[in-house]
């Protein structure tokens, strides 16, 4: 995130002062503003030889990297994560199906080799990933109110 912050940054400052003066008028292009939303975290694979504590200082430090980096806000409280809109389980195992079958992870069958308890992580995958996209049309819905559902 302390190289996505400042890369965040300089697209928009290009965006805004370089290429959106050159568009037409005539031709609708979007401003830019490239306002982050949060962030999702990744749990590792699991691992006995790793222990979660480890994961979780890394846990810890993410909502002051995202405000200083990302957001260039002051310091968040040592708990706020009210930028975190997620946490995903790590599909390890539905990776390689999904990439051989050449379709996303939650679309996985039997004849893409999905049996058994792959298939139970077939569907919580798929429970997982729509959940996402309602919170991430939901704090969309914040910024850009047409976003709302009717």
């Amino acid at each position: 995130m302390r190289n996505l912050g400042p890369t965040l940054r300089e697209w928009r400052s290009t965006w805004q002062g370089t290429v959106l003066p050159k568009v037409p008028e005539r031709i609708p292009a979007p401003r830019g503003l490239m306002m982050p939303i949060g962030y999702i975290v990744m749990q590792p694979p699991a691992r006995a030889d790793r222990p979660a504590k480890a994961h979780d200082r890394w846990l810890d430090r993410i909502p002051e990297v995202f405000a200083t980096s990302v957001l260039t806000s002051g310091n968040p409280g040592p708990h706020d994560r009210s930028f975190e809109i997620a946490t995903l389980r790590h599909y390890a195992n539905l990776i390689p199906l999904a990439h051989d079958a050449r379709k996303p992870m939650f679309e996985l069958r039997a004849g893409d080799g999905a049996l058994g308890g792959t298939q139970t992580a077939v569907r919580r995958c798929y429970s997982d990933f729509r959940d996402l996209a309602v919170k991430v049309r939901e704090r969309l819905a914040f910024i850009d109110p047409t976003l709302r559902r009717s």
